[in-house]
């Protein structure tokens, strides 16, 4: 059923499933907690899982002022203090990747592990840079599912669609430099398809200092939906541990 939890100016609702050690899922833009539906059942037979819905998203209800990611990985790492309450492992798919990233860099001593789903860390790598960011065709195409749970309401959404276009038009913007503060452990998981170039994923993992790398195969951003077993396989098999595995000719991790 959810809860509601106040942290700071933001009514943040959230839910938890399963036993075992925190695990945080973090949704992407313009979607909420729901997205991870095919991805929920196998991490929760694992781990305690908890699935907060940031400010404007889902059935937590918008703010006054602007949406940008530092503010999110502020409402974030503010959930992990006052509810978790302990270090956590954190799974972040589109703009959850980047305020995932963004947490790990701030707090370290909060995130034990961090995977990176189909997040890039600036705007030089998107491989549609003209796009238009049409707020009629988002409201159209998210706008009922949005409606569904928000209590703002659904003519709110063009709010919400029009403030995290004016995020996405200046961020992300962090320079690959910026990504050595990144201490805990990270899977960088992109699809072959995806709104991010290639190239931009392996500068992203190779500037990342504790990073794996995982290109899922015939998908696109919604790559959680479209092969989840895949996807569950790997994000599984990299929390298993707490670090690489031992392999048979290292090059990058070689000692």
């Amino acid at each position: 059923m959810g809860t509601y939890v106040q942290l700071g100016d933001v009514r943040t609702w959230y839910d938890e499933h399963g036993e075992g050690e925190p695990l945080v899922l973090l949704h992407g833009g313009l979607v909420d907690a729901r997205f991870f539906e095919p991805n929920l059942g196998p991490l929760a037979a694992r781990f305690h899982v908890y699935t907060p819905e940031r400010r404007g998203h889902g059935h937590t209800p918008d703010v006054e002022g602007p949406i940008t990611y530092q503010l999110m990985a502020d409402d974030t790492v503010a959930f992990l203090e006052e509810v978790v309450g302990e270090p956590a492992d954190l799974v972040g798919h589109s703009d959850g990747a980047l305020v995932a990233m963004l947490v790990a860099m701030r707090r370290p001593d909060l995130v034990k592990r961090a995977v990176l789903i189909s997040g890039g860390f600036n705007k030089a790598g998107e491989a549609a840079p003209d796009a238009e960011w049409d707020v009629d065709a988002i409201f159209e195409f998210l706008g009922p599912t949005y409606a569904e749970v928000s209590p703002d309401g659904l003519e709110h959404f063009r709010v919400v669609v029009t403030k995290i276009g004016e995020m996405a038009a200046r961020e992300p913007d962090l320079r690959a430099s910026d990504l050595a503060t990144v201490i805990p452990r990270t899977l960088v998981m992109f699809s072959d398809d995806d709104l991010v170039t290639m190239r931009h994923a392996v500068e992203m993992y190779e500037a990342l200092p504790n990073a794996e790398l995982a290109v899922v195969p015939g998908t696109s951003h919604f790559l959680t939906q479209e092969k989840p077993d895949l996807v569950n396989a790997l994000v599984l098999d990299f929390l298993s541990t707490d670090k690489a595995a031992r392999t048979i000719a290292p090059i990058r991790r070689a000692t």
